[in-house]
Protein backbone atom coordinates (compact mmCIF):
# COMPACT_ATOMS: atom_id res chain seq x y z
CA UNK A 1 0.00 0.00 0.00
CA UNK A 2 2.63 2.18 0.62
CA UNK A 3 4.48 1.92 -2.37
CA UNK A 4 1.58 2.45 -4.35
CA UNK A 5 0.97 5.52 -2.55
CA UNK A 6 4.69 6.80 -3.02
CA UNK A 7 4.43 5.23 -6.62
CA UNK A 8 1.29 7.33 -7.20
CA UNK A 9 3.42 10.61 -5.55
CA UNK A 10 5.77 10.04 -7.74
CA UNK A 11 3.81 9.68 -10.76
CA UNK A 12 1.81 13.26 -9.61
CA UNK A 13 5.15 14.94 -9.12
CA UNK A 14 6.45 13.83 -12.61
CA UNK A 15 3.55 15.34 -14.27
CA UNK A 16 3.58 18.87 -12.73
CA UNK A 17 7.35 18.68 -13.78
CA UNK A 18 6.75 17.79 -17.19
CA UNK A 19 3.66 20.33 -17.26
CA UNK A 20 6.34 22.91 -16.11
CA UNK A 21 8.54 22.07 -18.37
CA UNK A 22 6.18 22.65 -21.18
CA UNK A 23 4.83 25.51 -20.15
CA UNK A 24 8.84 26.73 -20.13
CA UNK A 25 9.06 25.48 -23.58
CA UNK A 26 6.20 27.49 -25.09
CA UNK A 27 7.31 30.63 -23.07
CA UNK A 28 10.42 30.41 -24.86
CA UNK A 29 8.83 30.10 -28.33
CA UNK A 30 7.14 32.80 -27.66
CA UNK A 31 9.40 35.01 -26.67
CA UNK A 32 12.14 33.95 -28.98
CA UNK A 33 9.13 34.30 -32.10
CA UNK A 34 8.51 38.22 -30.29
CA UNK A 35 12.28 38.64 -30.83
CA UNK A 36 12.43 37.71 -34.34
CA UNK A 37 8.87 40.03 -35.17
CA UNK A 38 10.70 42.83 -33.61
CA UNK A 39 13.61 42.26 -36.29
CA UNK A 40 11.53 41.43 -38.87
CA UNK A 41 9.06 44.74 -38.47
CA UNK A 42 12.26 46.71 -38.22
CA UNK A 43 13.39 45.10 -41.47
CA UNK A 44 9.59 46.09 -42.65
CA UNK A 45 9.79 49.43 -41.93
CA UNK A 46 13.31 50.22 -43.41
CA UNK A 47 12.60 48.35 -46.45
CA UNK A 48 9.29 50.07 -47.31
CA UNK A 49 10.63 53.56 -46.56
CA UNK A 50 13.48 52.51 -49.12
CA UNK A 51 10.79 51.46 -51.76
CA UNK A 52 9.15 54.56 -51.37
CA UNK A 53 12.05 56.61 -51.63
CA UNK A 54 13.49 55.20 -54.76
CA UNK A 55 11.44 57.25 -56.99
CA UNK A 56 13.56 60.82 -55.35
CA UNK A 57 16.69 57.90 -55.65
CA UNK A 58 16.53 57.56 -59.34
CA UNK A 59 16.37 61.11 -59.59
CA UNK A 60 19.64 63.09 -57.28
CA UNK A 61 22.55 61.13 -55.81
CA UNK A 62 22.72 60.65 -51.96
CA UNK A 63 25.14 63.38 -52.06
CA UNK A 64 23.56 65.68 -53.56
CA UNK A 65 20.97 65.22 -51.26
CA UNK A 66 22.57 65.82 -48.12
CA UNK A 67 24.52 68.45 -49.07
CA UNK A 68 22.19 70.83 -50.92
CA UNK A 69 19.90 73.05 -48.55
CA UNK A 70 17.79 74.39 -50.95
CA UNK A 71 14.08 73.14 -50.21
CA UNK A 72 11.77 73.68 -53.20
CA UNK A 73 9.18 71.08 -54.26
CA UNK A 74 7.96 73.41 -56.74
CA UNK A 75 11.30 73.76 -58.61
CA UNK A 76 12.33 70.21 -58.14
CA UNK A 77 14.92 70.96 -55.43
CA UNK A 78 15.27 68.85 -52.50
CA UNK A 79 18.20 69.75 -50.52
CA UNK A 80 17.96 68.24 -46.93
CA UNK A 81 21.18 69.92 -45.46
CA UNK A 82 18.69 72.84 -43.71
CA UNK A 83 16.87 69.83 -41.94
CA UNK A 84 19.82 67.41 -40.69
CA UNK A 85 21.30 71.31 -39.25
CA UNK A 86 18.35 72.39 -37.49
CA UNK A 87 17.70 68.89 -36.53
CA UNK A 88 21.17 68.75 -35.30
CA UNK A 89 21.30 72.13 -33.31
CA UNK A 90 18.07 70.84 -31.30
CA UNK A 91 18.94 67.56 -30.22
CA UNK A 92 22.73 68.99 -29.06
CA UNK A 93 21.19 71.64 -27.69
CA UNK A 94 18.14 70.07 -25.72
CA UNK A 95 20.76 67.14 -24.41
CA UNK A 96 23.25 69.56 -23.04
CA UNK A 97 20.36 71.30 -21.50
CA UNK A 98 18.30 68.29 -20.22
CA UNK A 99 21.16 65.82 -19.21
CA UNK A 100 22.65 67.55 -16.07
CA UNK A 101 19.40 69.00 -14.95
CA UNK A 102 17.87 65.38 -14.98
CA UNK A 103 21.02 63.68 -13.52
CA UNK A 104 21.23 66.72 -10.82
CA UNK A 105 17.13 66.00 -9.81
CA UNK A 106 17.78 62.18 -9.79
CA UNK A 107 20.56 62.42 -7.35
CA UNK A 108 18.37 64.94 -5.19
CA UNK A 109 15.45 62.75 -5.16
CA UNK A 110 16.90 59.14 -4.82
CA UNK A 111 19.78 60.47 -2.17
CA UNK A 112 18.96 63.34 -0.69
CA UNK A 113 14.97 63.78 -0.40
CA UNK A 114 13.24 61.87 2.08
CA UNK A 115 9.63 60.99 3.07
CA UNK A 116 7.07 63.60 2.35
CA UNK A 117 9.04 65.67 -0.49
CA UNK A 118 10.08 62.83 -1.40
CA UNK A 119 6.83 60.96 -2.70
CA UNK A 120 5.55 65.07 -3.54
CA UNK A 121 8.38 66.01 -6.27
CA UNK A 122 8.50 62.03 -7.45
CA UNK A 123 4.67 62.16 -8.41
CA UNK A 124 5.43 66.04 -9.82
CA UNK A 125 7.65 64.54 -11.99
CA UNK A 126 5.69 61.61 -13.14
CA UNK A 127 2.70 63.92 -14.15
CA UNK A 128 5.03 65.83 -16.06
CA UNK A 129 6.23 62.87 -18.08
CA UNK A 130 2.30 62.04 -18.89
CA UNK A 131 1.64 65.42 -19.84
CA UNK A 132 1.35 65.69 -23.75
CA UNK A 133 3.87 67.23 -26.06
CA UNK A 134 1.53 69.46 -27.29
CA UNK A 135 0.45 70.84 -24.03
CA UNK A 136 4.30 72.24 -23.35
CA UNK A 137 4.27 73.71 -27.39
CA UNK A 138 1.14 75.70 -26.25
CA UNK A 139 2.43 76.79 -23.08
CA UNK A 140 5.32 77.59 -24.54
CA UNK A 141 4.26 79.61 -27.16
CA UNK A 142 2.50 81.91 -24.07
CA UNK A 143 4.92 81.97 -22.01
CA UNK A 144 8.31 81.01 -23.62
CA UNK A 145 7.91 82.41 -27.25
CA UNK A 146 7.53 86.12 -25.92
CA UNK A 147 10.57 85.37 -23.27
CA UNK A 148 12.68 84.93 -25.97
CA UNK A 149 11.57 87.12 -27.97
CA UNK A 150 10.89 90.24 -26.01
CA UNK A 151 14.05 89.78 -23.23
CA UNK A 152 16.27 87.12 -23.86
CA UNK A 153 17.28 87.95 -27.63
CA UNK A 154 17.29 91.66 -27.51
CA UNK A 155 19.64 90.74 -24.02
CA UNK A 156 22.27 90.11 -26.37
CA UNK A 157 21.64 91.73 -29.14
CA UNK A 158 19.89 89.70 -31.53
CA UNK A 159 16.25 91.01 -33.31
CA UNK A 160 14.43 87.59 -33.13
CA UNK A 161 10.51 86.70 -33.10
CA UNK A 162 10.76 84.06 -30.02
CA UNK A 163 10.43 80.59 -32.30
CA UNK A 164 13.75 79.16 -33.08
CA UNK A 165 16.17 76.70 -32.35
CA UNK A 166 16.84 77.93 -28.48
CA UNK A 167 13.06 77.91 -27.94
CA UNK A 168 12.50 74.29 -29.47
CA UNK A 169 15.73 72.97 -27.20
CA UNK A 170 14.39 74.71 -23.86
CA UNK A 171 10.98 73.47 -24.31
CA UNK A 172 12.25 70.02 -25.27
CA UNK A 173 14.37 69.95 -22.78
CA UNK A 174 11.51 69.92 -20.21
CA UNK A 175 9.55 67.60 -22.35
CA UNK A 176 12.67 64.73 -21.99
CA UNK A 177 13.76 65.80 -18.19
CA UNK A 178 11.05 63.70 -16.53
CA UNK A 179 11.66 59.99 -18.64
CA UNK A 180 15.27 60.78 -17.86
CA UNK A 181 14.95 61.44 -14.41
CA UNK A 182 12.70 58.44 -14.03
CA UNK A 183 15.13 55.94 -15.72
CA UNK A 184 18.11 57.25 -13.22
CA UNK A 185 16.34 57.17 -10.00
CA UNK A 186 15.52 53.62 -10.93
CA UNK A 187 19.20 53.00 -11.55
CA UNK A 188 20.45 54.70 -8.17
CA UNK A 189 17.82 53.19 -5.84
CA UNK A 190 18.43 49.98 -7.18
CA UNK A 191 22.47 49.75 -6.11
CA UNK A 192 23.34 47.80 -2.60
CA UNK A 193 23.21 49.72 0.73
CA UNK A 194 26.47 47.79 1.07
CA UNK A 195 27.98 51.00 -1.49
CA UNK A 196 27.00 53.63 0.43
CA UNK A 197 27.74 52.19 3.69
CA UNK A 198 31.27 50.79 2.41
CA UNK A 199 32.09 54.14 0.66
CA UNK A 200 31.16 56.36 4.08
CA UNK A 201 32.81 53.92 6.06
CA UNK A 202 36.39 54.90 4.76
CA UNK A 203 35.69 58.60 5.18
CA UNK A 204 34.58 59.17 2.11
CA UNK A 205 31.50 62.52 2.48
CA UNK A 206 27.63 61.66 1.11
CA UNK A 207 28.48 63.60 -2.42
CA UNK A 208 31.63 62.38 -2.99
CA UNK A 209 30.16 58.45 -2.41
CA UNK A 210 27.46 59.71 -5.11
CA UNK A 211 30.43 61.23 -7.38
CA UNK A 212 33.00 58.35 -7.14
CA UNK A 213 30.77 55.40 -6.65
CA UNK A 214 26.75 55.61 -7.42
CA UNK A 215 27.04 57.33 -10.24
CA UNK A 216 30.03 54.95 -11.58
CA UNK A 217 28.09 52.00 -10.24
CA UNK A 218 24.87 53.89 -11.93
CA UNK A 219 26.19 54.20 -15.16
CA UNK A 220 25.04 51.43 -17.62
CA UNK A 221 21.50 52.75 -15.89
CA UNK A 222 21.90 56.40 -16.82
CA UNK A 223 23.77 55.80 -19.84
CA UNK A 224 19.90 54.01 -21.21
CA UNK A 225 18.20 57.40 -19.51
CA UNK A 226 20.36 59.43 -21.89
CA UNK A 227 19.61 57.16 -24.67
CA UNK A 228 16.07 57.42 -24.55
CA UNK A 229 16.21 61.04 -24.07
CA UNK A 230 18.21 61.27 -27.45
CA UNK A 231 15.56 59.07 -28.85
CA UNK A 232 13.05 61.36 -27.95
CA UNK A 233 14.33 64.46 -28.85
CA UNK A 234 15.80 63.59 -32.37
CA UNK A 235 11.83 62.36 -33.20
CA UNK A 236 10.35 64.94 -31.69
CA UNK A 237 7.51 66.62 -33.89
CA UNK A 238 4.86 68.63 -32.60
CA UNK A 239 7.22 70.82 -30.39
CA UNK A 240 9.71 71.75 -33.46
CA UNK A 241 6.63 72.41 -35.57
CA UNK A 242 5.21 74.60 -33.23
CA UNK A 243 7.83 76.72 -32.05
CA UNK A 244 10.87 76.21 -34.73
CA UNK A 245 9.52 78.31 -37.12
CA UNK A 246 9.25 76.04 -40.15
CA UNK A 247 11.60 78.37 -42.29
CA UNK A 248 14.09 75.95 -44.74
CA UNK A 249 17.66 77.72 -44.19
CA UNK A 250 20.94 76.90 -42.68
CA UNK A 251 20.44 78.43 -38.98
CA UNK A 252 23.15 81.27 -38.20
CA UNK A 253 22.31 81.97 -34.66
CA UNK A 254 20.94 80.13 -31.45
CA UNK A 255 17.57 82.49 -31.69
CA UNK A 256 17.07 81.47 -35.52
CA UNK A 257 13.78 80.26 -36.90
CA UNK A 258 14.84 76.85 -38.79
CA UNK A 259 13.63 73.12 -39.76
CA UNK A 260 14.08 69.76 -38.54
CA UNK A 261 13.67 66.09 -40.65
CA UNK A 262 10.43 65.69 -38.93
CA UNK A 263 8.75 69.28 -39.36
CA UNK A 264 9.79 68.88 -42.77
CA UNK A 265 7.63 65.64 -42.78
CA UNK A 266 4.52 67.15 -41.12
CA UNK A 267 4.95 70.62 -42.63
CA UNK A 268 4.60 69.13 -46.44
CA UNK A 269 3.26 66.11 -46.31
CA UNK A 270 -0.26 66.71 -46.28
CA UNK A 271 -0.55 69.26 -48.97
CA UNK A 272 2.29 67.75 -51.19
CA UNK A 273 1.10 64.12 -51.59
CA UNK A 274 -0.25 64.64 -54.84
CA UNK A 275 3.10 65.02 -56.14
CA UNK A 276 5.00 61.42 -56.33
CA UNK A 277 8.99 62.83 -56.36
CA UNK A 278 8.01 65.26 -53.16
CA UNK A 279 6.22 62.60 -51.36
CA UNK A 280 9.13 60.14 -51.81
CA UNK A 281 11.14 62.85 -50.57
CA UNK A 282 9.89 63.37 -47.42
CA UNK A 283 9.57 59.44 -46.97
CA UNK A 284 13.24 59.42 -47.51
CA UNK A 285 13.50 62.08 -44.62
CA UNK A 286 11.65 59.48 -42.31
CA UNK A 287 14.36 56.67 -43.66
CA UNK A 288 17.15 58.84 -42.46
CA UNK A 289 15.69 59.40 -39.27
CA UNK A 290 15.10 55.93 -38.83
CA UNK A 291 19.39 54.98 -39.98
CA UNK A 292 20.85 57.64 -37.62
CA UNK A 293 18.71 56.48 -34.50
CA UNK A 294 19.81 52.78 -35.34
CA UNK A 295 23.29 53.68 -36.06
CA UNK A 296 23.40 55.97 -32.62
CA UNK A 297 22.16 52.80 -30.69
CA UNK A 298 23.65 50.35 -32.12
CA UNK A 299 27.14 52.58 -31.60
CA UNK A 300 25.99 53.39 -28.03
CA UNK A 301 25.41 49.57 -27.28
CA UNK A 302 29.16 49.02 -28.22
CA UNK A 303 30.06 51.60 -26.18
CA UNK A 304 28.06 50.60 -23.39
CA UNK A 305 29.49 46.98 -23.77
CA UNK A 306 32.84 48.48 -23.46
CA UNK A 307 32.74 50.62 -20.64
CA UNK A 308 30.71 47.98 -18.58
CA UNK A 309 33.41 46.69 -17.04
CA UNK A 310 34.64 49.79 -15.70
CA UNK A 311 31.16 50.34 -14.32
CA UNK A 312 30.91 47.22 -12.17
CA UNK A 313 30.88 47.12 -8.65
Amino acid sequence: MTEATESGEQSRMGGRRAQRLRRERLSSYWFTAGGYFAIALFVCIVLTLLYQSLPLLSEFSLAQLVTSSNWDPAQNEFGFLAAIVGTIYVTILTMLMGTPLAILTAIYIAEYAEGRTKTLVSSFIDVLAAIPSVIFGLVALMVVVPFVGNYLAPAVGSNATGTGILTVSLVLAIVITPFMISLTVESLEALPDELRETSLGVGATKWETIQSVLLRAAGPGIFSAVLLGFGRVFGATIVPAMLIGGQTHIPDSLFSTGQTLPTLIVNDFGELMSMPTTQSALIFAGLMLVIIVWLFNFAAMLARRRLKRRWQY
